[in-house]
């Protein structure tokens, strides 16, 4: 049987809500994150290998994904990579899907899932840091989901951030960038995305309103972060799952570090939030901004997957 070849058309025809119903659907079914196997690395000459397996009762899958850090230098993407989905109970392959466009729709559907949830319905003012494949998907995936009032693009090239705010405005959004990226402008801010290969704090959190949700995915290193100390310090904190960001996180292991953070101080994990727990419940009086942290997750992949896969034999 040949194998049936999913790419970037197939993926990006799920769409970005699809992409989020597919993550939601599977955390109300019953799937815990804190469970779900853990993403191995491996050092290559050319950067970093990811393998990311998961599994259901259905489905069972695995990511290969590269990181080549001096791909964008030589006009390259900076991931790649494959996804195989299989059937769970025979093990038998089902598609190969494009592991680069897979990642490009997942990630931001599982940062929109949590703006579902921490957000309300109209966005006054939406920061973006990041002018890369994804601050794209993160802006369309929150124009899918949200009415945005006001767009500001934070990026260290101004010709691409200058790029990424006209495709803004050609999605109907009023968009404009930064005058310099010193990111005073949260300070206005009611969400803010961090897209961004940045290993250091991208802006003062001191600065970002009560009220206001920060949703950071550039990084899964210990040793890197795009938010500092005062903004998770005064968070209510939501991750996919405590286990992942307590061993990747660099957002928070380096608060954690500096005395700044306690591991019990996370407000909970994304199947919490999503199905209305004490912990996500509580996040709604919590007078501070809300901060979700994103790793990235072999689960995640595997429903986004799946949905793509179903979408392509209807």
């Amino acid at each position: 049987m040949k194998l049936p070849l999913l790419g970037a058309e197939d993926i990006e025809s799920l769409g970005p809500t699809g992409a989020v119903d597919a993550l939601e659907a599977a955390l109300r079914g019953g799937l815990d994150p804190e469970t779900a196997p853990a993403r191995h690395h491996v050092t290559v000459p050319g950067g970093e290998l990811l393998i990311m397996p998961a599994t259901t009762q259905q489905v069972t899958g695995v990511k290969i994904a590269g990181v080549a850090p001096a791909n964008p230098a030589r006009e390259l993407p900076r991931i790649t990579g494959s996804y195989l989905l299989l059937d769970a109970p025979t093990l038998l392959p089902l598609a190969l899907l494009d592991g680069a466009a897979l990642t490009t729709l997942r990630t931001p559907a599982v940062s929109v899932l949590a703006i579902r949830h921490l957000t309300g319905p109209v966005v006054r003012h939406l920061v973006l840091f990041g002018t890369g494949p994804q601050a794209y998907g993160h802006l369309a995936a929150v124009l899918a989901e949200r009415r945005v009032e006001r767009i500001t693009v934070v990026g260290r090239n101004p010709q691409r951030a200058d790029a990424l705010a006209a495709h803004a405005r050609r999605l109907g959004a009023d968009a404009r960038t930064a005058q310099a990226p010193g990111a005073k402008e949260v300070a206005t801010a009611d969400l803010v995305l961090c897209c961004t290969t940045s290993a250091t704090p991208l802006f003062d959190g001191a600065l970002v309103p009560d009220g206001a949700t920060v949703v950071a995915v550039g990084s899964h290193t210990p040793d890197a972060r795009e938010v500092d100390s005062a903004l998770v310090a005064r968070s209510a904190v939501f991750v996919e799952s405590r286990s992942a960001a307590l061993s990747e996180a660099g957002d928070l292991l380096i608060p954690m570090a500096e005395g700044a953070f306690r591991a019990e101080d996370i407000h909970g994990n994304l199947a919490e939030l999503v199905t209305g727990c004490a912990a996500g419940e509580a996040s709604a009086r919590f007078e501070g901004p809300r901060f979700f942290k994103s790793v990235g997750m072999g689960w995640e992949d595997l429903a986004v997957a799946a949905a793509v896969h179903r979408n392509s034999v209807l």
